[in-house]
Formats: C-alpha cells, structure tokens, sequence
C-alpha cells in the first residue's frame, strides 16, 4: 500500500476536506497548499498526480495526533472531534423520486386516437373500490376411498 493509498483512506475514514488537512499539517508547522495536496489524491495516469512522500505523511499523522488529541496542557475528547467533523459535512437531502421525470397521467381518450376527447374528464369520476365477493365452494367435500372397496 502506497503512501497516497493510506492519505486517501484516512482522509475518506475521518471525513476530511482539504482545508482541514492543511489546518492538521500546520499544527505540525509543515506549511502545504491545496493544489499541491490536490495532486496526491488524483489517480496515477493523471498528469499532475504526485507521489506523497515519506515526509509528508509522518508529519500529517503527528499533526493529526494533536488535532484529535490536543496537546498536554490542551487536552481534547477524539470522539467529539469526529462528531464536530460528522456535523460540518452538509446532509444532501434525496428523495427517492425524481420530480423532473414524473410521467404525467394520460388522457385516455385522448391517447386512444378513434376518438374526440370527451368534455367530462374521467379521473373525476372514480369509483369506490369494492370488495371481491367471496369465493363459492364449486366442490362439496367429498371422500376419496381411491379404488378401494372399504367393507364396513
């Protein structure tokens, strides 16, 4: 596993943006931009992908350390660090249906073609739904003695 392979998923597993590992690498007074952290996390046919050295990421997980951790005279809780993290990440509200691509219900006289439409519409007048009648017995129970003379 290479080190851009680790950066990736431990940006990925701590919901991290750019600005906040470039926040992190500072902690460590390692100073970086963000096309130059932009460049590691691109795929290796890229042109401008960059191998992330050594250096680089030993000074992104001490300054992580301090980012979750906190220092010894400003000591933090690491799971209410990730929880600030969790509640920056902006929740995309999906719905399950598309409204852009809702069919629209067809007239059906209009879609018959034989026919002029109607003045009346006929999705006004429906009707209640009905309960099927409950099924006859078409068969009586009978006995099978299945070939079998029975002497009784």
């Amino acid at each position: 596993m290479t080190n851009n392979d680790i950066l990736k998923k431990l940006r990925v597993a701590l919901m991290l943006r750019d600005d906040q590992i470039v926040e992190i690498l500072e902690l460590v007074d390692f100073r970086i931009s963000k096309s130059e952290l932009g460049a590691f996390f691109r795929t290796e046919d890229h042109p401008n992908y960059v191998e992330c050295g050594d250096q680089v990421l030993r000074n992104f997980l001490n300054g992580l350390v301090i980012h979750l951790r906190g220092t010894k005279e400003n000591p933090k809780n690491p799971t209410a660090v990730l929880a600030k993290h969790k509640a920056e990440i902006p929740v995309k509200n999906r719905t399950s249906e598309r409204p852009e691509f809702k069919a629209k219900p067809k007239d059906e006289e209009r879609a018959r073609g034989d026919q002029s439409p109607s003045k009346t519409k006929s999705a006004a007048k429906k009707k209640p739904f009905k309960k099927p009648a409950p099924k006859i017995q078409v068969v009586e129970k009978v006995k099978f003695n299945f070939g079998k003379n029975k002497k009784s």
